[in-house]
């Protein structure tokens, strides 16, 4: 597996090797021994399996507070995503800055965000499937978010010509400016 730092501090892109031969291919996802050189946490404990049927879904800008901050591994299967971290650490240089990063089917690559940043993707065909796996569960007493087109964060989302398409939650979410992420 490939894995390099992205312009912000502890965002990576993971590329496993792939060995083809006219059967496909074979491609390692995920491994300890590897996070565990790496220095990332090998504690994951759900995997989550998101489906979104039009082109230009939006999904995010999502985050969870401690003791429940999540830290996420993020690879699209089927499509594919601009998949966006936003650093929420108010101790960091890159505070309020972002990633963004093209993951699909074709490139095989996926964005490690850790606990502190808020993410979030859109995809950029329709029936894309993203998997990610967390280092938390799911808490709803310590979710957060932050709204998806912020001026402020100042994200290209790649959606020329496409309609964004929100949940009603997600519409309602504040700019960075007017929350409390508390991170």
């Amino acid at each position: 597996m490939i894995i390099e730092d992205l312009a912000i501090d502890g965002v990576k892109i993971l590329t496993p090797r792939l060995y083809s031969d006219d059967r496909g291919y074979f491609c390692e996802t995920w491994s300890a021994a590897a996070f565990a050189r790496a220095g990332l946490p090998e504690n994951f404990v759900q995997d989550n399996h998101a489906a979104s049927i039009q082109a230009g879904t939006v999904r995010g800008l999502h985050y969870q507070k401690a003791p429940h901050a999540q830290g996420k591994l993020v690879r699209a299967v089927r499509g594919s995503i601009i998949d966006v971290a936003v650093d929420l650490r108010r101790a960091s240089p890159t505070y309020g800055q972002h990633v963004a990063v093209m993951l699909s089917a074709d490139n095989k690559k996926q964005m490690w965000v850790p606990a502190g940043f808020a993410h979030g993707y859109a995809t950029l065909e329709a029936n894309t499937d993203v998997i990610y796996k967390v280092t938390h569960g799911y808490a709803p007493g310590t979710e957060g978010g932050i709204l998806w087109n912020d001026p402020a964060l100042g994200i290209d989302w790649q959606l020329a010509g496409l309609t964004p398409v929100l949940s009603d939650k997600d519409v309602r979410l504040l700019p960075l400016a007017e929350t409390d992420h508390g991170l």
